[in-house]
């Protein structure tokens, strides 16, 4: 089945033979067009947002399901495309044409007329439905160039509709700035339930948050795998810290229980490794295990506690909070030459390092004068930059995969709540609405959709 940008649409196939989502490629090579038309740096500061129309979506059928589940894929789609900070979703009424009446590829678009709107790209979208199975024909335009520049076909049911828009939100990204973006991700955040603290798991924009453990006690430091299959836990359910690396679809589940203190479980990329803290010997260190909760290797030997170890992203490094200096400081310990430097100095507590995805930096909690804010340096603890300040007390950074994000908890609002902001510090906002408090965000660092 092909399609090109300016041919007729799709012919309906009356039977689904298949379930799941799959895209369908109707242009260049999307790896192509990333590398020609990557132009958004989202990590500039003075990052400059691109006007998106996004078309109503067509009825290819015509019938009143596929109108309803076109207004709800168009509304997910601009919710997605405004999350990224760097699309400004431009205004339907303004639009010069109705493709969702006159037609959607490009030989029924007057580009023109989108051009003098200002609208950079611009998105039209088709929908078949028929008994719970949907069809989406997607595409991205580029009006000054007057060409399709991305087009996509999603099959499946009515319930992934929000997978299969943002899956192409995700192209869109890629088209953009050369990465798929958020999109797919999801956070592992801690919640209160009733007077415990369990683990719960939501997507990246905080839609949908699913309760993961029922220990009915306390339960902290969340940890997602790179693949999104598994989340590594520590719980008093036993009566004292314990590691619990849970599988997210069979539901079996390890317990990593050495005498004393077992804390603080962090993934090896691309191994079935932890490196966590444990007190076994006293002192509380940082160990490397297996993820059946084997001690692989002792990682620190200080007078001063070492935990919260991070990984960094090419597995190589290791970043963890130390008293070895008398106050709690952030260190970066080389695992090819065991060599250790201190990278955080300004204030007497910093704590909680998060690794960028790209390993240049580390984002961190400090207090500085009794405020409670997140900082973020190189990695060899160059150029500290403060993010949030004057706002409650601002704890637990996570990056998201793209780098473009740190989500946090804060109480800038009463109790403290999951937000995220760009990685510069702009645009804050809060993610998830539950009651009670929400603390330990962890944005799992793999693309899982």
């Amino acid at each position: 089945m092909t399609h090109s940008g300016g041919g007729s649409v799709l012919k309906y196939c009356k039977r689904f033979l298949i379930f799941g989502i799959i895209a369908v490629l109707l242009s260049v090579p999307m790896a192509l067009y990333a590398q020609q038309h990557t132009y958004i740096n989202i990590k500039d500061p003075f990052i400059r947002k691109v006007p998106l129309a996004v078309s109503a979506f067509k009825p290819l059928s015509g019938t009143g399901a596929e109108s309803l589940h076109g207004e709800m894929a168009r509304t997910i789609l601009v919710e997605g495309m405004a999350f990224t900070g760097y699309i400004d979703v431009m205004d339907s009424a303004s639009f010069p044409e109705r493709p969702a009446v006159s037609g959607i590829t490009g030989a029924h678009l007057h580009f023109k007329k989108w051009t003098r709107m200002g609208a950079e790209l611009l998105v039209t979208g088709g929908i078949i439905e028929q008994q719970g199975n949907i069809r989406l024909e997607m595409r991205l335009f580029d009006p000054f160039k007057e060409k399709l520049v991305v087009g996509k076909v999603y099959t499946g049911r009515a319930s992934e509709l929000r997978t299969m828009i943002h899956r192409f939100c995700g192209e869109i990204s890629l088209y953009l700035t050369g990465k798929r973006g958020v999109f797919g991700s999801r956070i592992a955040f801690v919640s209160r339930v009733g007077g415990n603290k369990e683990i719960f798991i939501s997507d990246f924009d905080g839609y949908a948050p699913r309760q993961e453990t029922h220990h009915k006690s306390i339960t902290l430091s969340p940890a997602l795998s790179r693949d999104g299959r598994w989340l590594a836990y520590t719980s008093y359910v036993n009566g004292k810290p314990d590691i619990f690396v849970l599988n997210l679809k069979n539901r079996a589940k390890t317990t990593i229980a050495f005498k004393g203190m077992n804390i603080t479980p962090a993934w090896v990329p691309g191994k079935f490794e932890l490196m966590a803290t444990l007190s076994l010997d006293g002192d509380q260190e940082i160990y490397l295990l297996s993820g059946k909760g084997n001690i692989l290797k002792r990682l620190t030997r200080s007078w001063g506690i070492d935990v919260s170890p991070q990984v960094s992203p090419d597995g190589r490094k290791v970043a963890f909070v130390s008293r070895r200096g008398g106050s709690p400081q952030i260190y970066v310990k080389n695992l090819d030459t065991d060599g250790v430097m201190r990278v955080s100095f300004q204030g007497k507590y910093n704590t909680s390092p998060a690794w960028s995805p790209s390993g240049d930096k580390l984002a961190y909690v400090g207090i500085v004068k009794n405020k409670i804010d997140i900082y973020v340096t190189g990695f060899d603890g160059s150029a500290p930059m403060q993010l949030t300040r004057d706002q409650g007390d601002n704890e637990d950074p996570s990056w998201s995969p793209d780098g473009g994000f740190i989500v946090f908890s804060s109480t800038r609002e009463g109790v403290s709540k999951i937000y995220v902001m760009t990685a510069r510090g702009s645009e804050p906002r809060r993610l998830v609405n539950l009651p009670g408090a929400q603390t330990d965000p962890q944005w799992a660092p793999g693309y899982s959709n």
